[in-house]
């Protein structure tokens, strides 16, 4: 028996409370930040109506935004060295809540991109500044109580998105998914303003600020986004303009990567990378972005292409998700405690994997309680991925390097976001023509089940008279695209369940992490 007795574990210090509620409005300002990227998502063709916008015009009121928001993020972590996480955050919130306010009042397609453009490039700025910060000033022990309401945040603000705009559409008017945002900006301007102490500005490196590699960054990043935005639609390269913008693209990573590994201050610090678990968190985040956005595409195109549900209606059945995710974040936080992190991460992924699979046996007919048991899969599992992989990616870094890790960690999910949305796209168009033209070889006039069909149809339609026959074509040729299409929607959903399962088995090459990053500096 040992002579020494076992000192008792300390007990976690108690939160500062000024700082709590701070990081409370920060985390709120993220969440108007994140909702806008959808919230505009299921009520373009109100908005187009309003401004008099053409078809092709309209999308940028959504692409704008994220091709500025894109270039903004990885910037973040060098601004906030430079300005002070205070400054940096509360000139992205003012900045923000007008650009909202212009959007509101728009009255031409021009005004509108401008100020979309504006709002996501300022109002990208606090997305990673909240990442950081939680790791920054709240110790570790506290972790699991801060990091899943960052992760539900990050999640839930895009899942709920369309679902928001759809309400508030129906109830008022487009101009409310952008008047929404101002009371609660001002107040998160004010109270981050007044309240955050976190650190001091550093305006030398204003000084050593690479303008060249900004530049090269931006045309990077911003004609990446808009080759995988447009790409899908446009036949790819076969288009001018994502043809041009590839090259523009390819051209601007080349300077860029050569004045990240050549200054002293590179505009994006990329040394993170060399920390395995930074680099594997941020692998998990861009998958995730995969499936965090490209689900939030997927079921609402399903519930409107194949069962013509409104907006209202594709909120509803939506809802899901959001409900299991609120349930499950105090829960992750809690399993953060006992479980290790990559057992967490391995039942996510296994979870969304069952609901894609699930999914992918889908028909014309499924409805709310079809998705119901996929849909809660899915809340589920975003919860207990998010919260580890934020701690797997940023728990072990030191304080010093928080800041641009943070926007490179946040930037891939984005990017798996615009990645998947494109793959996505691409393979449901090709599908789609494939099924179409396999189910069309079976619709002949060698099957009597096809004559016998058409002979029903043909004599349902008997009032239209010498019309009727060419009606009934119509009607036979419109089932089959939509038998095409369905199909089309299954096959993505397999394809996502072999991607959530492959990320599952990356998973015994990840360390488990041990020490302490961040750590409730400050002063």
């Amino acid at each position: 028996m040992s002579a020494v007795a076992a000192a008792p574990r300390a007990a976690p210090a108690p939160l500062d409370k000024r700082k709590l509620f701070t990081f409370l409005c920060m985390v709120f300002g993220m969440f108007m930040a994140i909702l806008d990227i959808q919230i505009v998502s299921a009520s373009l063709s109100e908005i187009q109506a309003g401004l008099g916008a053409s078809s092709d015009e309209i999308s940028w009121v959504q692409t704008a935004y994220l091709i500025a928001e894109v270039v903004m993020i990885p910037l973040s972590g060098y601004l906030s060295r430079m300005l002070s996480t205070r400054w940096m955050f509360a000139i992205s919130a003012g900045g923000f809540t007008a650009m909202s306010f212009l959007c509101a009042t728009s009255t031409t397609i021009n005004e509108m991109i401008v100020w979309r453009a504006l709002q996501g490039f300022i109002g990208g700025g606090m997305i990673p500044t909240v990442f950081a910060s939680a790791y920054a000033i709240f110790p570790r022990e506290r972790q699991s109580m801060i990091s899943p309401m960052i992760g539900l945040v990050a999640t839930l603000a895009p899942t709920i998105g369309p679902t928001v705009g759809g309400y508030l559409t129906d109830l008022f008017s487009w101009h409310w998914l952008f008047l929404i945002n101002i009371v609660p900006g001002i107040l998160v301007t004010i109270s981050t303003a007044t309240l955050i102490d976190f650190d001091e500005p550093d305006m030398s490196l204003l000084g050593k600020f690479d303008w060249i590699g900004f530049a090269a960054m931006a045309v990077f990043l911003g004609s990446l986004e808009y080759v995988l935005e447009e790409g899908p639609a446009n036949d790819w390269f076969q288009d001018e303009a994502v043809a041009v913008l590839a090259v523009a693209c390819a051209a601007g990573a080349l300077v860029f990567f050569f004045r990240a590994f050549t200054r002293d201050e590179p505009i994006v610090d990329l040394r993170s990378f060399r920390n395995a678990n930074f680099s594997f968190g941020s692998l998990f985040s861009f998958g995730m972005g995969i499936g965090l956005y490209g689900l939030t595409y997927l079921y609402p195109a399903y519930l409107a292409r194949i069962r013509g549900y409104s907006a209202l209606q594709i909120g509803e059945t939506m809802f899901v998700t959001g409900v299991c995710m609120f349930v499950m974040a105090p829960v992750a936080g809690r399993l953060m405690k006992v479980l290790d992190p990559r057992v967490m991460m391995g039942a996510g992924f296994v979870g969304f994997g069952a609901g894609t699979w699930l999914v992918s046996h889908l028909t014309a007919d499924w409805d709310f309680w079809e998705l119901f048991l996929p849909q809660v899969l899915r809340g589920v599992s975003l919860m207990i991925c998010m919260v580890p992989i934020n701690n797997i990616a940023l728990g072990t870094l030191p304080p010093s390097q928080l800041k641009n890790a943070s926007g490179l960690f946040n930037l891939t999910r984005n990017l798996g976001g615009a990645v998947g949305l494109a793959v996505i796209n691409t393979v449901l168009t090709d599908r789609r023509d494939l099924h179409t033209e396999r189910l069309a070889e079976g619709v002949t006039w060698s099957r009597g089940v096809a004559v016998e069909t058409l002979d029903t149809m043909t004599r349902g339609l008997s009032a239209l008279g010498s019309e009727a026959e060419r009606g009934a074509l119509q009607r036979m040729a419109g089932m089959v695209a939509r038998q095409a299409n369905v199909m089309a929607f299954a096959d993505v959903f397999l394809l996502l369940t072999g991607l959530f399962l492959a990320l599952a088995l990356v998973l015994p090459f990840v360390r488990r992490p041990q020490g302490a990053g961040g750590g409730g500096g400050g002063h």
